[in-house]
């Protein structure tokens, strides 16, 4: 069902935080739920890059990330009327994160530390064992988690919902903002 929202056509809704994989999914949905345009901007950088984020840097260092980064930024704080998915590690580190939330609404989703271990032991499976991998896992939570201190962010703690339920939740806070930016 979607929902027509025309109170802030304009507005674009950025998703950011460390939760799960699920996040693309659940950006896709909440798009699709306020009739807006997708953007995963992690994707977009794969697209223009060739090769996913930890393989770039990995192969030309963090400098070449970040050109990329800014270049596929820059192209996405020019766009109106999506939801815009990107990592709180990237948020938190570009330079232009004052551009792309000067015209947005900034949502991170959080879970509880305990949750995100048990996540992450379960999808690590007994790479989760090696304190190495552990130690880089947690390293990146740590660099998602930037992204909370920055004014403007609000978190939404999606501990123990489900997608549907979390999807939900997303509609009804930009239906809140919505009414409230009148």
């Amino acid at each position: 069902m979607m929902i027509p929202l025309t109170l802030q056509p304009d507005r674009n809704l950025i998703l950011t935080g460390y939760i799960q994989p699920n996040q693309p999914r659940i950006g896709r949905q909440v798009a699709q739920r306020l009739g807006r345009r997708f953007v995963d901007v992690e994707e977009l950088i794969e697209e223009r890059a060739g090769d996913r984020p930890e393989a770039i840097r990995a192969q030309y260092g963090e400098r070449h990330l970040k050109a990329v980064e800014d270049d596929v930024l820059g192209t996405v704080m020019l766009m109106r009327s999506a939801v815009i998915r990107i990592t709180g590690s990237t948020l938190a580190t570009t330079e232009r994160r004052e551009l792309l939330m000067a015209n947005a609404e900034t949502l991170c989703l959080v879970a509880r530390l305990d949750a995100i271990l048990q996540r992450l032991h379960l999808a690590m499976g007994a790479r989760y064992h090696n304190s190495a991998e552990r130690g880089a896992a947690l390293g990146y939570l740590r660099r998602e988690w930037a992204v909370r201190k920055i004014a403007g962010v609000v978190e939404l703690d999606v501990t123990y919902m489900s997608d549907p339920a979390i999807v939900d939740e997303i509609v009804a806070w930009w239906q809140v903002v919505a009414l409230a930016r009148g």
